[in-house]
C-alpha cells in the first residue's frame, strides 16, 4: 500500500492534543477542516510535497509500504485488567504513544479503583481518547465495550507538546482494506502510519516521535 486511498466522502480534518494540569495530553481540539471530497489519497511515506495528500513521491523515494501488522483480532491480542466496576482491554502492539493514558495514575490504576465514580469516569474518558484503540473499557456486567460515538471520518493528529505530527486517526468503523484486498478488523478507532517508518504497517507504532515527523501544521510552530 503506497498511499491511503479514501473513498465515500470521508470528512478530513486536523485534531490537536491538548495538555492538561498534569502536563500530559487530556483532550482533543479541532483544527483545520479540509474541503469535502468524494475520493482522495493521503500520503503514507511521509515525504509528499502536497501533504497530507499523496503526490507520488513514494515512487521516487522507493518507499517500502509492506504491511507487517498482525491479522489477529483486537480481543486475541489484548490483555485484560479487571477492576471492580469496569474492565480494561489493552492491545499494546497498537500503541501510537498519544499518552492520554498517563494522567491520574494511569488508566490501568484508575480501572483497578473504578468503584470510585470519579476514577471510573476518568478511566473511560482516557481510554476513549486513545486514538489507536489500544485501550478499550468494557462494562463489568455485560462485557460490552464503552466507546465514544464517532461518525465515519479521518483526522490528522498533531502533538504540540512533542512538536510532532501524529498518525491518521480513523474513526467510526471505517473499513480498512490492504493492497492485496484483505480487510482488517473493523473497529471504532485505529491509527494509520503517515510518517512512513512504522514497523507495524499500516498501523502507527509511534515512530513519528522518534524521527520527529512534522507535516508543517501551524499548531506545531514555536
Amino acid at each position: 500500500m503506497a498511499r491511503i486511498s479514501c473513498r465515500g466522502g470521508l470528512p478530513l480534518r486536523t485534531q490537536i492534543s491538548v495538555v492538561g494540569e498534569e502536563a500530559e495530553p487530556e483532550k482533543w481540539a479541532k483544527g483545520k477542516k479540509y474541503p469535502d471530497r468524494a475520493n482522495y489519497a493521503l500520503c503514507r511515506c511521509g515525504q509528499s510535497g502536497s501533504t497530507p495528500f499523496c503526490d507520488g513521491t513514494h515512487t521516487r523515494a522507493h518507499f517500502d509500504g509492506t504491511e507487517t501488522a498482525s491479522r489477529t483480532s483486537f480481543d486475541e491480542q489484548a490483555e485484560t485488567t479487571r477492576g471492580p466496576a469496569i474492565d480494561l482491554k489493552d492491545a499494546e502492539s497498537l500503541c501510537s504513544y498519544a499518552r492520554f493514558c498517563h494522567p491520574r495514575g494511569g488508566t490501568w490504576e484508575l480501572t483497578l479503583k473504578s468503584d470510585d465514580p470519579g476514577k471510573r469516569k476518568s478511566a473511560i474518558q482516557q481510554a476513549g481518547n486513545c486514538p489507536s484503540g489500544r485501550l478499550v473499557v468494557c462494562d463489568k456486567k455485560t462485557g460490552e465495550p464503552i466507546e465514544p460515538r464517532f461518525r465515519p471520518s479521518l483526522s490528522l493528529t498533531q502533538d504540540p507538546q512533542l512538536k510532532v505530527s501524529g498518525p491518521i486517526w480513523v474513526k467510526g468503523g471505517v473499513t480498512i482494506k490492504s493492497e492485496s484486498g484483505r480487510v482488517y478488523e473493523t473497529r471504532n478507532r485505529v491509527t494509520l502510519c503517515r510518517c512512513g517508518r512504522s514497523k507495524n504497517k499500516p498501523f502507527c507504532d509511534g515512530a513519528h516521535i522518534r524521527i520527529r515527523f512534522r507535516d508543517g501544521d501551524k499548531s506545531l510552530s514555536g
